[in-house]
This record gives C-alpha cells, sequence and structure tokens, in this order.
C-alpha cells in the first residue's frame, strides 16, 4: 500500500477532460445527495415522531434502518459491481433509491417508514461501491485519483452540510418534503448518468458469481448486533448475552463460509494487511461516532431547548465548514505529512469537540456551549474521510476496487448503526423513561461520553499505523 505511512502524496495539477469532469461531476452529485439524504432526515425527526406517534427507540430504527441496510449489502454490491459492471449497478440501484425515497414520504405508519428507509439503504449499498469504483477505476492510481477522491469527499461534506439547513426548511413546510426533495435530484442524476457514463462492456467486469450465503450471515449478523445494542435496556441480561453470541456466531459462519467457497464475498486474503484492517476500523469507529452525535445533539437541541427544525439546522451548519476545507487545505495538509498523521489529526480533534460538549446544560449558550463543538467536529470531519477513503482504495487491483470500496462503506454504516444504537441505548436507560427535562439531559450527558472513547480509539489505532513503517502490496492470488 503505497504512501500510507506519512510519505507524502502529490496531487494532480493537470487538466481534466470534460468528459472525465462529467463523469465526477456525476459521481460527485450522487454522494452529495447522500449526504443530504441523511442530514436532512436527522433534523427532521422530532416532526417525524411527533405526526407519527414514534417513541424514540422506534425513531432510532428510522436512521438505523437505513444504514443496516446500507452496511449488510455493500459488500455485496462492491462485489455485484466487479462482476455485473460498475456502470449498470449505478444506474440500477439509483432507480430504486429514486422510487423508495418517494414512498418514505408517502408513510402513514411508522413501520412503513422504517420498511421504506431499509430499502433506501440497500440501494445505497449497491450504489456507493459501484460509484466510488468507477472513481478508482476511472483515475489511475496517484495524482490524478487522489484529486478525484478529495473533490468527491468535499461533494459528500457539502451534501451533508447542506441538509441541515434544508432539511430544517423543508420540514418546517412538511417533513415529507424531506423524502421528496431526494427524488427530484435522483431523477436528474439518472439522466446525467445515462449521458454521461461510459459503458466499458465486459471489459469492466470480473468472472466470478454471487455469495449469497456469504451475504445473508454478514448481514445477519450486523442485524442482530445492532438489534441486541437497541433492546439492551428493555430485555433481561440472559437474552442481550444470548443475541450477543448468536450475532458472534454467524460471524464466524461467515468467515468459514468466505474460507471455503470457491468466489467468496470478501476475499480473506485481502484483510491480512494490517495497514487496511486499521483503516477500516478507525472508519468505523470515527463515522459512528460523528453519526450518533448528531443524532445525540438534534434530540437535545429541539426536545430540550425547544428550537425549531430550522434553528438546529442553522446551529449545526458551522459543521460545514468541512465542504471548504475537505478539497482546499486537507489535500496540501495530505501532500506534506501524508495519509496517516491527518486522520489522526483528525482523530484528535474530533474527541476534543465531542469533550467540549459533554458539560452542556438545559440553557447553555450556543456561542460558548455548542459553537466550538459544532466547528471542531467539521474541521475533524474534513481532515479524517477524504484520507480514509484515499487509504481504503490504494494499493488495491482494478478488479477489487469495488469489493475495497464495499469494506470501506459497510465500516462505514456498520459503525454509523452501532454508534446510534449504543448513544440511544445509553440515553434511554439513564433517563429510566422519564420525561423531566432534567433527567432526559442526563440521559443525553451520558450518551456523549460514547464517541468521545470511539474517536479515542480510532486516535489509538491511527497512531499505530504511523509505526509501522514495512509497505505492503496486497494481490490477489489463488491461494487467498
Amino acid at each position: 500500500m503505497p504512501a500510507l505511512q506519512g510519505q507524502p502524496i502529490e496531487f494532480d495539477s493537470t487538466r481534466m477532460s470534460a468528459r472525465t469532469w462529467g463523469v465526477l461531476l456525476v459521481l460527485c452529485t450522487t454522494i452529495f445527495l447522500e449526504g443530504l439524504d441523511v442530514s436532512m432526515m436527522g433534523v427532521a425527526l422530532p416532526s417525524i415522531q411527533s405526526d407519527l406517534g414514534m417513541t424514540t427507540n422506534s425513531l432510532q430504527w428510522v436512521v438505523s434502518a437505513y444504514v443496516l441496510g446500507y452496511a449488510g449489502f455493500t459488500l455485496l454490491g462492491g462485489r455485484a459491481a466487479d462482476i455485473l459492471g460498475r456502470r449498470r449497478m449505478f444506474l440500477t440501484w439509483l432507480t430504486v433509491f429514486l422510487l423508495f425515497s418517494g414512498l418514505g414520504g408517502f408513510a402513514t405508519e411508522g413501520w412503513i417508514l422504517i420498511v421504506a428507509r431499509f430499502v433506501t439503504g440497500v440501494s445505497a449499498g449497491f450504489l456507493t461501491p459501484a460509484g466510488l469504483s468507477i472513481i478508482t477505476t476511472t483515475f489511475p492510481e496517484g495524482q490524478a485519483r487522489n484529486k478525484a477522491l478529495m473533490v468527491y469527499a468535499g461533494a459528500a461534506a457539502a451534501g451533508f452540510s447542506l441538509g441541515l439547513v434544508v432539511g430544517g426548511v423543508l420540514t418546517e413546510i412538511d417533513w415529507r418534503w424531506v423524502f421528496f426533495a431526494p427524488v427530484l435530484i435522483a431523477t436528474a442524476i439518472l439522466v446525467a448518468a445515462i449521458r454521461l457514463i461510459p459503458d466499458a462492456g465486459p471489459a469492466e467486469r470480473s468472472a466470478g458469481t454471487f455469495d449469497l450465503a456469504g451475504a445473508s450471515t454478514v448481514t445477519g449478523a450486523m442485524l442482530l448486533a445492532v438489534f441486541t445494542v437497541v433492546k439492551a435496556p428493555d430485555v433481561a441480561a440472559i437474552q442481550t448475552v444470548a443475541t450477543v453470541l448468536a450475532s458472534a456466531g454467524l460471524f464466524a459462519i461467515f468467515v468459514a463460509i468466505e474460507r471455503r467457497t470457491p468466489e467468496p464475498l470478501v476475499r480473506l486474503g485481502i484483510l491480512r494487511s494490517g495497514t487496511l484492517a486499521r483503516i477500516n476500523l478507525s472508519a468505523m469507529l470515527f463515522v459512528g461516532s460523528f453519526s450518533g452525535f448528531q443524532f445525540i445533539a438534534v434530540l437535545y437541541l429541539q426536545q430540550l431547548r425547544g428550537w425549531t427544525a430550522l434553528e438546529t439546522g442553522l446551529a449545526l451548519l458551522v459543521a460545514g465548514i468541512d465542504a471548504v476545507l475537505a478539497p482546499t487545505l486537507t489535500p496540501r495538509l495530505v501532500n506534506r505529512f501524508g495519509v496517516f498523521p491527518v486522520i489522526l489529526a483528525g482523530a484528535l480533534i474530533g474527541m476534543l469537540g465531542y469533550g467540549l460538549f459533554l458539560p452542556i446544560g438545559l440553557d447553555s449558550p450556543y456561542a460558548t456551549a455548542i459553537f466550538p463543538t459544532m466547528l471542531l467536529t467539521g474541521i475533524a470531519f474534513a481532515l479524517a474521510y477524504g484520507p480514509l477513503t484515499i487509504a481504503a482504495t490504494a494499493g488495491i487491483a482494478p478488479g477489487e476496487q469495488g469489493l475495497a470500496s464495499g469494506l470501506l462503506n459497510t465500516s462505514i454504516q456498520f459503525g454509523t448503526a452501532l454508534g446510534i444504537a449504543v448513544m440511544t441505548a445509553v440515553a434511554v436507560a439513564v433517563a429510566g423513561g422519564s420525561d423531566s427535562r432534567q433527567e432526559l439531559l442526563d440521559g443525553y450527558r451520558a450518551a456523549l461520553l460514547v464517541p468521545v472513547i470511539a474517536t479515542t480509539l480510532a486516535a489509538a489505532i491511527t497512531a499505530a499505523g504511523l509505526f509501522n513503517s514495512r509497505p505492503e502490496v496486497m494481490p490477489a492470488t489463488a491461494a487467498d
């Protein structure tokens, strides 16, 4: 894996063709839409809860269903992109994303909304690795790819940041527009993608078959793991232990299947790289912390402080500094210091930001108690997200770019689901079902310890990578 142990990375200063810019624009708009979709949903959650009569535990499934569908099918999505063709998978699943986002807008019951979000997440699980692998196969590893990936990361950040305000505005009109707006954007992307993304035909496809047994077991294991965390406060300890063991058992079965099947969902040899393992684990902890924090912050601002959805979106908007820094400052820092030092800086800044939010009170002023955390978490995300993407796809054979992209997105989405589930479980357990503002605040404060601990672990894992100076190359071999 070149250029991951602190060595400088050069970013391309050459001009790309208009057609290449067009492809990159389509893919960046898609990841922009995904960021927009997630952040708009976060701001709209209290309004959805009130309108559909959902509890806090059931409300978190509106988010968790999406990210679990995403995480559970991303590996299969990456494999499908490699075997069936990246363009075909991109167009097919963008259409599914469009249809089920619209269905969510018509939901009249919480369970309908949760189902719609799950299928939308599944579509994203196929769509994102296809799109990311189009980038990593269109742009050769090195200067051109690094430049494209940093622009891609900036688009994701911009979508998330803008979604906070757009979601607030749309929620003030009617929360259902949070679902209808992505339909309009996805339709425009689909039309542009059909025209601009070239069909490479059989040349872009790898030989192989689908490992449905592996896909079903790893998806079941992740679903059961998150369900265990969510239900832990409400069930006996023996039931929690039983479901934990069942989840672990499914993961073990998955590994056994991958070892024996001739066409595994995940070539386990790719995970022999300590560098790649650290990258994915750091991504899971870092992004999971960011997502879980946003979930709790929105509930704090709207339920405890009584802020409107628009006021909440504007309060969180400062985190949107990542959209400015990701494509501008971060490439220069990576060029100067290397990937791991920049990821480490992002994790440390995130840890500081979450720590500053711990003493939050019922009437804490925005300027001194909320603004600093939002600013620092935005800077942290800008520093870490793009370099994590670069590191996760560097040194990977073209035929496994879908797999590498799938591994990264699985780690991110599973981390998001776990982060939200753990923080919700902690908040509900500490609050004890009380509606008292002080009890709810105590629950939120306890939950905020989770991202502090998780980003500390992410920083430690990343720091370990700085001391591993051995270059790693991960060719696909028959032995794997």
